[in-house]
C-alpha cells in the first residue's frame, strides 16, 4: 500500500479528539467547564442570603449575565456581608462587557441559583475591603489595587 493511500494517523487522533469534545459537552451541559464559557445555568431559584460569608469555603462559582442569551463562566468570589464579590482585574472580558450593558445576572453556589444585580465598584475603600477578603481567601492580594484600571463588581440581591 502507498503512502498515500493510508489513513492518517493524525486523521484519526483529531477525528477522536473532536468526538471526545463533543461527547464532553453532551455530559456537562450548558454550564461553564474549566475556562470554557457556557450558556445557561440550571439549579434551583433561591433569594440572595443576607450574607455571602458561607462562600468563603467555595473557591469557584459560576456566573451568567445576557438574560436573553445567557453566558456563563466559572469565576473566583469574594462575599463580604450582604455583597459577593467578581473581579476581572485589568481584562475587560466578555462577562464585563455584559453586565455593563445589563446589569442582571444569576450566580450559581453549589445547586443554588442567584438572581442578582451588579454595579462596578468605583471606591477606593471599598476595592481596600474586597482585597483584604480576597487575601484572605485565596491567599494573594489583586496585582492591580487602582480602582480606576480594574474591573470589580459588586452583585446584590435585585
Amino acid at each position: 500500500m502507498s503512502e498515500r493511500a493510508r489513513p492518517s494517523s493524525r486523521l484519526r487522533v483529531g477525528t477522536g479528539f473532536v468526538a471526545v469534545l463533543i461527547a464532553a459537552a453532551l455530559v456537562v451541559g450548558c454550564g461553564p467547564t474549566l475556562l470554557l464559557p457556557g450558556g445557561e445555568l440550571q439549579g434551583t431559584p433561591v433569594e440572595a442570603p443576607a450574607d455571602w460569608g458561607f462562600t468563603q469555603e467555595v473557591s469557584t462559582i459560576q456566573l451568567e449575565t445576557r438574560p436573553e442569551d445567557p453566558y456563563s463562566v466559572n469565576i473566583w468570589a469574594v462575599g463580604v456581608g450582604p455583597a459577593l464579590y467578581v473581579h476581572a482585574g485589568g481584562n475587560r472580558s466578555r462577562w464585563v462587557e455584559h453586565m455593563e450593558a445589563d446589569p442582571r445576572v444569576r450566580v450559581r453556589v453549589g445547586d443554588q441559583l442567584y438572581p442578582l444585580e451588579g454595579a462596578r465598584v468605583a471606591s477606593a475603600e471599598e476595592f481596600a475591603r474586597f482585597a483584604d477578603a480576597y487575601e484572605v481567601k485565596y491567599g494573594l492580594r489583586p496585582r492591580n489595587e487602582n480602582v480606576a484600571e480594574v474591573y470589580l463588581y459588586r452583585l446584590v440581591a435585585r
